[in-house]
């Protein structure tokens, strides 16, 4: 006969397991979404992969080593028809620096990335006080014409929200050879481990199991079409404008590619192509 006291205790040992296995199933569900994230996310730095020559890299297009950029979560969406324009005549420029620019932007100022693609055109804001390393990155890398002509070369539509661009490889292999400082990961827009729609922020190869990859943000850049999330690991520098949030949402609308078969990326359905990109002080 078991006492009313060995029933308490049997009661609470049961109670205690059924919490443990919890806390282990949801330690593993994190897990595995970061493992995805960083996977969705993440950029071969160049930098340290190719050789140098006045200033300009040699193509070093090893597809094999571009598995770590796929996402086997971002599903392909049905074929719609391409809502963009062709692109406009010119070449990517294969450009790669030995290290950071020196900041020379004003660091108070607000600052407009306007991207001119082929889908329309986005303006994108970027309070320099935030984030004065990217801000001043992309104003160095624009001004020698550095986006120009580059695709816009995946598109998530599971899971998380949003646009990668920034690629002048078009593969997410691309780089500028030089990388930057992590950033404004403490944004108070960023609550609950929510990136907003309408947030513009660095791809980088931070993985979040190892904690290894800080600081590891180069050209790659992702704009959220929809509320995404993601741990805050990902530099939010800027915000797209109400009329640039028409032309991502069209670009989403068209769905994505199937995933590829080497690199696992699901390229946007729409061509969107990146004809001309100025930065210029708000």
């Amino acid at each position: 006969m078991v006492s009313q006291e060995q029933r308490k205790r049997q009661l609470a040992r049961e109670k205690f397991l059924r919490q443990q296995q919890r806390r282990t199933a949801a330690r593993r569900k994190t897990r595995m979404r970061n493992a995805v994230v960083a996977s969705v996310l993440g950029v071969v730095i160049v930098g340290s992969m190719v050789s140098y020559a006045t200033g300009v890299f040699k193509n070093d297009d090893d597809q094999a080593k571009a598995s770590s950029e796929a996402t086997p979560s971002a599903q392909p969406t049905s074929k719609a028809p391409d809502p963009c324009e062709k692109p406009a005549a010119g070449k990517v420029k294969s450009l790669s620096y030995k290290k950071e620019p020196a900041i020379t932007i004003d660091k108070s100022a607000d600052y407009t990335m306007k991207l001119q693609t082929t889908c329309g055109t986005m303006d994108i804001d970027m309070p320099a006080s935030k984030a004065p390393h990217t801000v001043n990155s992309f104003n160095f890398l624009v001004g020698k014409g550095y986006l120009d002509h580059t695709k816009c070369h995946r598109l998530t539509t599971q899971g998380i929200y949003v646009l990668q661009c920034g690629d002048p490889k078009g593969n997410g292999t691309g780089g500028p050879g030089y990388t930057i400082p992590d950033e404004n990961l403490k944004d108070t827009r960023l609550k609950g481990n929510v990136y907003p729609a309408g947030t513009v922020a660095m791809a980088n190869q931070y993985n979040a199991q190892t904690k290894q990859g800080r600081n590891s943000g180069g050209s790659q850049f992702f704009l959220v079409y929809q509320d995404s999330q993601l741990p805050p690991d990902y530099t939010p520098f800027g915000t797209i404008s109400k009329d640039g949030m028409k032309v991502l949402k069209k670009i989403a609308t068209a769905g994505a590619e199937p995933a590829d078969p080497t690199t696992g990326n699901t390229a946007p359905n729409a061509t969107v192509v990146i004809n001309k990109a100025t930065v210029t002080k708000s």
